[in-house]
């Protein structure tokens, strides 16, 4: 099974991965837990863009939306052949912080018109593996601001308040990007045990709707 966590920053998918993993393992499963972007080398390419680290000699280099879209698009692909595909073919559940739908909100929101561009997003990432289940942690742009508040570190490239709050909107009507997948929205304004809790029951729903089980 292919699980996918999403969000807006400071919406708990980090530790709600590693908190379904830990749960996971404790029912007797075999999980692989990874994030995107991934550890392979364009996925740490991505990581210096967003954190202000990317320098073209001496100079910091900040890349355009195309370049973004393009490289995001690439670390897909690298992930899914070099550590998802491989991870499933194991008999592991895998676990992403963060797929597709991160890149058809995050890139559209921040390219020059959304509308216009969707279109050549969805078909950059056209060959992607789909996930099984999609779970989006729904979260007011700021509440979640405070969170990374809280939690500390220096601002990266995505995490501009008014940037934020609409890609909350976008995120709380997550199924309209990819209708063909099966997306849940949560409530993650509960505490971390309730919203892991939902997790959990949502992803046993799946499982018995589709005859298999997760048991404990």
């Amino acid at each position: 099974m292919f699980l996918v966590l999403e969000g807006i920053d400071g919406s708990g998918t980090t530790t709600q991965t590693a908190r379904l993993e830990r749960a996971l393992l404790g029912r007797g499963h075999q999980v692989h837990a990874t994030r995107e972007p991934s550890q392979g080398p364009v996925g740490l390419l991505l990581r210096q863009a967003l954190t202000g680290r990317l320098t073209a000699g001496s100079e910091p280099v900040r890349l355009d939306f195309c370049s973004m879209a393009l490289l995001f698009a690439a670390d897909r692909m690298d992930h899914v052949r070099r550590e998802i595909e491989p991870a499933l073919a194991r008999g592991q559940i895998v676990i992403s912080d963060r797929y597709d739908l991160s890149s058809l909100i995050y890139q559209s929101e921040t390219s020059p018109d959304p509308a216009r561009y969707l279109p050549w997003l969805s078909s950059l990432n056209a060959q992607a593996r789909r996930p099984d289940l999609t779970i989006v942690l729904a979260l007011d742009a700021g509440v979640a601001l405070e969170r990374r508040r809280a939690r500390g570190g220096a601002e990266e490239l995505f995490e501009i308040p008014e940037l934020q709050e609409r890609l909350a909107a976008r995120y709380a009507d997550a199924p309209r990007y990819l209708p063909s997948d099966r997306i849940v929205v949560l409530d993650a304004q509960q505490s971390p045990d309730d919203v892991e809790a939902d997790i959990l029951a949502t992803i046993d729903q799946v499982l018995e709707a589709s005859g298999s089980s997760v048991g404990e």
